[in-house]
């Protein structure tokens, strides 16, 4: 009986689903937002746009924006789509 009751648990090593958006800086020193899904982002003046940015694109959930723990290439998000603004 432990032994069916062990199978039904769901794991719990399940992961959360990630953030939509990485907030941080490229080697210029530029904040850049990037969305994990390379349709939305930008370049910006300082970190408070950066983040005004990317919470009104998520309805201010804050579980859907990330820190980047390295420096961020913008060059792959500008190979993904023509139409960035």
């Amino acid at each position: 009986m432990a032994n069916a009751q062990q199978r039904r648990q769901i794991p719990a090593h399940r992961t959360a689903r990630p953030a939509r958006f990485t907030v941080g800086r490229d080697k210029g020193g530029r904040w850049i937002v990037q969305d994990r899904e390379g349709r939305v982002g930008g370049l910006f003046i300082n970190e408070a746009a950066a983040l005004h940015f990317a919470a009104e694109e998520c309805n201010h959930n804050p579980d859907e924006i990330c820190r980047a723990g390295t420096t961020l290439d913008f060059a792959p998000l500008a190979r993904s789509s023509g139409n960035i603004h």
